[in-house]
C-alpha cells in the first residue's frame, strides 16, 4: 500500500544484517573490505555501489540521505560534515571561473562570507537582490549567470521569497535553482514542488533537534547529486558515520517535534507582537508579516523561529540577553531548548553596519528559536527580560 511520506521515512532503512536488528546499527568504520580483487576493481571503477571508504560512502550516512530524499521528494542526496560544507559544495561543483551567482541579499553570515570573499578568489562573480522585490531579479540575471541561490525564510530576519516565481524564472533562463531550506525544514516547506533543483540543509539545526552533532545535506536529481558526490569525494567534507546515525534517528521524530516548535513559536509571536518594548515582530504565519500571503501559499506551517526589534537598539539587545533566566544564549537554533540570539553582535557581527542594514539586521534585532519547553515558561522568561 502507498505510505505517507512520514511513514515511509520511518520505515526507510539500510538492509538488515544477519543479526536481524530492529534499529539500524552504526557502521563506525573508515573503510570496507572485499572478497577478491575483481570485486575491489569493480568498486573503484564505479561499476557497482559497493562501499569503499567512508569519505565516499557509508551505510549509516546512506540511510540518513535516503530518509532526507523521502522527506524532500528528491531523487538523490549527499551528506556533508556541516551545513556550510553543503553550501560550499553546491557552489563549487557547478560554478567556475567567469560564472555569475544570483542570490537573495538576506542570507546567513557565513554564506555571505563565502559568496563575497571566497568565490571571488575562484573568479566567480555575484549579485544580490532584495528578498521582497522579485521585480528586480530578472534584471539581475547576466549572460554568465549559472545559479540562483535563496534562503526562505531568511536568516535572521524571516523575510520570504516566492519560490514559485523564482523557480519559473530559473527554468526560463536554464539556471540551477538552489534553496537553503534549513529554517522551514521539509516538515514546513517543500521547495522541489516549486521548481528547486537543489535543496540544502544544515542538519545541525532542526533535523538533529537536540544540539548534539554537526551535519549538512544536499538533495536533488541523480545527475546533479552525482556531480556533487564527485566534488566531495575528492575534497573531503564527509559526514561522520556517528553523526549520520544520530541524525537518522532524529528524523523519526522530526514531524512531532516540529508540531511543538511551531505551535510554541506562533503562540509567542501572538503574545509578544504588541509588547511596548518591541518596535516590530515577524513570524511568517502572522497576518502582519509583509509576505503573509506567500507564507500561506508555500509553507505548511510558520516554522519555529520568530524575530523582533527592541526599541532601545544595540544596548537593549545586549541587556535583553543578559536578563534571560531560562533561554539559552548560543549561536545555534532548532534545539529542544529555547534560544535567544542578537545577530548584530554575534552571527552577523563581522558584517559592516551598512551590510547589516542592507539585509534588515537592525541593532536591536532579537531572534528566538522556540524550544519544546512549556510555552508559558518561554513567554514568561522573554517578558521578564524585556
Amino acid at each position: 500500500m502507498p505510505l505517507h511520506r512520514i511513514s515511509k521515512l520511518i520505515r526507510t532503512r539500510i538492509k538488515q544484517t544477519e543479526e536481524m536488528e530492529h534499529s539500524s546499527p552504526l557502521f563506525l568504520t573508515s573503510s570496507f573490505s572485499f572478497d577478491n580483487a575483481e570485486e575491489m576493481r569493480a568498486a573503484f571503477a564505479d561499476e557497482n555501489d559497493d562501499n569503499i571508504y567512508s569519505r565516499f560512502s557509508n551505510p549509516s550516512i546512506q540511510e540518513f540521505t535516503d530518509r532526507m530524499c523521502v522527506l524532500e521528494g528528491m531523487e538523490s542526496g549527499f551528506a556533508t560534515a556541516s551545513g556550510m560544507s553543503a553550501v560550499f559544495a553546491s557552489f563549487l561543483t557547478f560554478l567556475k571561473k567567469g560564472d555569475h551567482l544570483l542570490s537573495c541579499r538576506s542570507i546567513f553570515g557565513s554564506t555571505h562570507s563565502v559568496i563575497t570573499k571566497i568565490l571571488p578568489k575562484y573568479g566567480i562573480d555575484h549579485s544580490y537582490t532584495p528578498a521582497g522585490d522579485l521585480s528586480k531579479w530578472e534584471e539581475a540575471i547576466q549572460p554568465n549567470t549559472r545559479m540562483i541561490f535563496v534562503e526562505t525564510p531568511t536568516n535572521p530576519g524571516l523575510d520570504l521569497i516566492d519560490l514559485e516565481v523564482v523557480g519559473k524564472l530559473a527554468k526560463k533562463h536554464n539556471l540551477i535553482f538552489c534553496v537553503d531550506n534549513c529554517f522551514a525544514t521539509p516538515i514546513g516547506q517543500l521547495p522541489a514542488k516549486f521548481g528547486a533543483d537543489l535543496v540544502i540543509h544544515s542538519a545541525t539545526k532542526w533535523l538533529d533537534g537536540q544540539g548534539r552533532v554537526l551535519g549538512g545535506v544536499v538533495l536533488g536529481s541523480k545527475k546533479l547529486i552525482h556531480d556533487i558526490y564527485l566534488f566531495c569525494r575528492s575534497t573531503g567534507p564527509a559526514l561522520s558515520p556517528f553523526n549520520a546515525w544520530i541524525l537518522s534517528r532524529s528524523l523519526e521524530t522530526l514531524e512531532v517535534r516540529m508540531e511543538r516548535h511551531t505551535s510554541n513559536a506562533f503562540y509567542l509571536a501572538q503574545q509578544l507582537e504588541k509588547h511596548p518594548a518591541i518596535s516590530w515582530l515577524k513570524y511568517p504565519f502572522l497576518e502582519s508579516h509583509p509576505q503573509y500571503a506567500i507564507a500561506r501559499k508555500q509553507m505548511i506551517n510558520g516554522g519555529g523561529l520568530l524575530c523582533f526589534e527592541l526599541k532601545g537598539g544595540l544596548e537593549s539587545g545586549r541587556k535583553f540577553l543578559d536578563n534571560l533566566k531560562m533561554l539559552s544564549r548560543t549561536a545555534n537554533l532548532g534545539d529542544t531548548r529555547s534560544i535567544a540570539s542578537h545577530p548584530a553582535s554575534t552571527t552577523h557581527g563581522k558584517l559592516s553596519e551598512e551590510e547589516r542594514m542592507s539585509v534588515n539586521i537592525t541593532p536591536g534585532l532579537i531572534r528566538i528559536s522556540a524550544g519544546l519547553e512549556h510555552r508559558e515558561d518561554i513567554l514568561e522568561d522573554i517578558v521578564q527580560a524585556l
